[in-house]
């Protein structure tokens, strides 16, 4: 089956890299001509225009849209629509906020063409381990490109699935994004919690690798955590700053519209935003407060 993939970034191009693995055909275009010719190189097919890529496809085309949420997306989508055919999909690999990709899928519905929502795990790993796809849209092309998606998953009938109409996809995602910052920062604070506790010398390296085997809280993010520590234990050089790229804060939203507690997704979202907060104001608001009502010690700068 051929498939045309716009934005060639890592995750794009190992998803083209296990696609042609699988026998598949790729067309691959990015704004960066030098990750056009790598894959080219790679086997599959570069192209340097839209135009390029729309040609090489035999319809009903299928194109993979893996650029930032926003705007890019909607950009690329009306690029394409003026080259590409009613029965022609479009499929969002990227992590768009549901909402857009339901406005998407309606307006490009009435067009003629389908629009498949594609929310995609497995970042850099993808291409050895298989991406979790999480499917929405509606059922004739999802059913259509099942090939596609049984090859960029873990296995043919593991780790991706249909998850619902348009926009289930990437709400999923979303939460899926919301559940992994609880987890990260469940790590980090416990791990912070043995490193405080000097008197005991505890390895965390170690501790680490000894959790990976029997422990209830094993995990694959605990292995990649084990093996980041295995190559920077002291974690030197590093900066306490934590960037997010959008899917807490819409998982939080939705917790709120829909009157459900998400105290744990909530507070690691706000940790991380802190994180960005060099001798922030908050905490010295509340240092000075101490000292107005309490005569608590103050600390200088």
């Amino acid at each position: 089956m051929e498939l045309g993939i716009i934005g060639l970034g890592k995750m794009g191009f190992n998803m083209a890299e296990r696609l042609r693995l699988a026998g598949h055909t790729v067309v691959g275009f990015d704004f960066n001509q030098d990750a056009t010719a790598r894959l080219t190189a790679s086997g599959s097919l570069g192209v340097n225009s839209l135009e390029e890529l729309v040609a090489n496809l035999p319809a009903p085309r299928a194109v993979w849209i893996m650029v930032p949420a926003g705007d890019p997306v909607d950009q690329t989508i009306a690029k394409l629509e003026a080259l590409m055919q009613p029965g022609d999909t479009l499929i969002d690999g990227g992590n768009s906020n549901y909402k857009d990709t339901q406005r998407r899928h309606e307006a490009l519905a009435a067009k003629g063409f389908h629009y498949i929502d594609c929310g995609t795990s497995g970042g850099v790993w993808g291409l050895k381990e298989g991406y979790s796809l999480m499917i929405g849209g509606d059922k004739e092309p999802v059913e259509r490109l099942t090939p596609i998606f049984a090859a960029l998953a873990p296995a043919a009938n593991e780790g991706w699935g249909h998850v619902g109409p348009s926009g289930a996809g990437h709400f999923v995602k979303m939460v899926h994004n919301g559940i992994e910052y609880g987890l990260m920062q469940a790590y980090a604070e416990g791990f912070s919690i043995m490193k405080a506790k000097e008197p005991l010398h505890l390895d965390l390296t170690q501790i680490a690798h000894i959790w990976q085997k029997g422990s209830v809280v094993r995990s694959w993010l605990l292995d990649l955590t084990a093996g980041a520590l295995d190559h920077n234990p002291t974690l030197d050089g590093l900066e306490a700053w934590v960037p997010d790229s959008g899917e807490g804060r819409w998982t939080v939203t939705e917790a709120i519209d829909l009157n459900i507690s998400a105290p744990v997704i909530t507070e690691s979202l706000i940790r991380r935003l802190r994180s960005r907060e060099e001798n922030n104001f908050t905490d010295r608001m509340i240092s000075i407060m101490r000292g107005a009502f309490g005569g608590h010690e103050v600390k200088k700068a």
